[in-house]
């Protein structure tokens, strides 16, 4: 079958790594179903696995992609749950979790093998392509602000780095949720871009906010964590669920994080429990995936270069 996969680790050119072409088709395992794949769309993780984070020389090659959308064996429409052992469903309860291309092969392909456990129906309000966008970035999102900052109607919240995906996710989720949204970015257009996706306004990095927010999400790291604690008021919470300017700023501000009393709480992807409520709630809200452009599989080439160079707006996905 076609599929989009690791062939190599290079740390420092990652997409010296990936090949587009054959490979064998899944086979049949005991728990587990296949998916036939018709949209998968692009995560970092799959620019990070390229490097070889999470991801062995031992496991090559590997077929990469998380997320999905697809038909299963008996023609119903699906969504895929990437998180593979959370349950202990269709592999051993004492297997620790991963994310599929950590230990198994990934999306990008026609067609991918996950424990039936994973497989979630489709809304038929959804495309395909909309729907492959949610498990991984929109997922994240939807646990960092209604789990983890636990943020309600009325609340204010301020998302650094829009554009990445699950900024993006955070923005349209929170204006969905009643939630008062402001967004940062380097760039002028994505700012604007953000405003129109339903931020109440949108700054430059390190801008003074018109009030101290009840929220951050934060997925940019280094480069932005001081104007994150600094924004929020007393009390509040800033959940990070990613670092891509650097896990180590030159100040963790400690003595405003303890003298506020502010909560810093980390967040990685989310429950099935609650893909399936954002199924429902991006169904039933009108609520869509920002998708920046659809590829075709035999283009994953390109899709990978533009992640990579920063350049996009929302979900690159891919169609098979």
């Amino acid at each position: 079958m076609f599929a989009a996969y690791a062939a190599r680790i290079d740390r420092d050119q990652p997409l010296n790594g990936l090949e587009v072409g054959e490979r064998p088709a899944p086979t049949a395992r005991s728990g587990w179903t296949t998916v036939n794949v018709r949209a998968a769309s692009l995560n970092h993780h799959d620019l990070w696995s390229l490097r070889g984070v999470g991801l062995g020389e031992e496991a090559l090659p590997m077929i990469l992609g998380c997320d999905a959308a697809g038909t299963d064996e008996d023609g119903n429409e699906v969504v895929i749950h990437s998180v593979i052992g959370q349950s202990g469903h269709g592999v051993g309860p004492k297997e620790p979790r991963s994310i599929l291309t950590e230990r198994y092969q990934g999306t990008f392909a026609e067609q991918v093998t996950v424990p039936a456990w994973n497989v979630l129906p489709k809304p038929k309000e959804l495309s395909f392509e909309e729907a492959a966008c949610l498990p991984t970035a929109w997922l994240t999102a939807y646990r960092m602000l209604f789990t983890n900052a636990g943020v309600r109607p009325g609340d204010s919240v301020l998302v650094q780095g829009a554009g990445g995906g699950v900024a993006t996710a955070a923005i349209v989720l929170g204006r969905a949720a009643g939630l008062r949204v402001y967004a940062t970015s380097r760039d002028e257009a994505k700012r604007r871009r953000a405003v129109e996706l339903g931020a109440h306004e949108a700054y430059e990095p390190g801008a003074r906010l018109p009030e101290r927010v009840d929220a951050v999400m934060e997925t940019v790291g280094a480069a932005t964590w001081s104007h994150s604690v600094k924004s929020l008021k007393p009390g509040g919470t800033l959940v990070i669920s990613g670092a891509t300017s650097g896990p180590n700023p030159k100040s963790a501000e400690l003595n405003r994080i303890f003298f506020l009393e502010l909560k810093v709480v980390g967040s990685t992807m989310g429950s099935k429990d609650e893909l399936e409520d954002l199924l429902a709630f991006c169904a039933g809200a009108g609520v869509r995936p920002v998708i920046d452009s659809v590829l075709p599989l035999d283009r994953a080439r390109e899709g990978f270069e533009k992640m990579a160079g920063g350049d996009l707006f929302g979900k690159i996905v891919l169609t098979v």
